[in-house]
């Protein structure tokens, strides 16, 4: 719509102290202008720059928590094993303070026989299909 127009050759420019003025304003205005966009560029890369670091820090930091947690459940199963396995250590140092319990673990694995008592040793049914006499 509007052209913008082209100056003329043939024009003369006035020489006053306004038109200096007013030459010297739009300079100073287009130099801010300049110095402004600049500025903004340089925020700009300054933020995206920080916005940036920041975003690999926070998905190194994602990772780093997904693999302790991984490490945090594989050591709460091993604690878990580790409780049951004291427990049934316990148990088992419970009945071997008990006399009759030690008792009959020896007349069953080491065949010790009380006074007057005979053992028969029987052959026990296996699974690998082996005949049984």
């Amino acid at each position: 719509m509007f052209k913008k127009k082209k100056r003329m050759d043939n024009v003369e420019k006035l020489d006053s102290t306004y038109v200096k003025e007013q030459e010297a304003y739009l300079a100073r205005k287009r130099r801010e202008k300049k110095l402004l966009k600049r500025r903004l560029i340089a925020f700009g890369l300054l933020f995206l720059l920080v916005a940036g670091t920041l975003s690999v820090y926070y998905v190194q930091q994602q990772a780093i928590h997904e693999d302790k947690k991984a490490e945090q459940e594989q050591l709460q199963a091993e604690l878990k094993t580790a409780k049951d396995e004291q427990e049934r250590l316990e148990r088992e140092v419970e009945l071997l303070n008990d006399t009759d319990y030690l008792l009959q673990i020896a007349r069953k694995d080491y065949f010790f026989s009380r006074e007057g008592e005979v053992i028969f040793n029987l052959p026990e049914d296996s699974e690998e299909g082996e005949p049984s006499y």
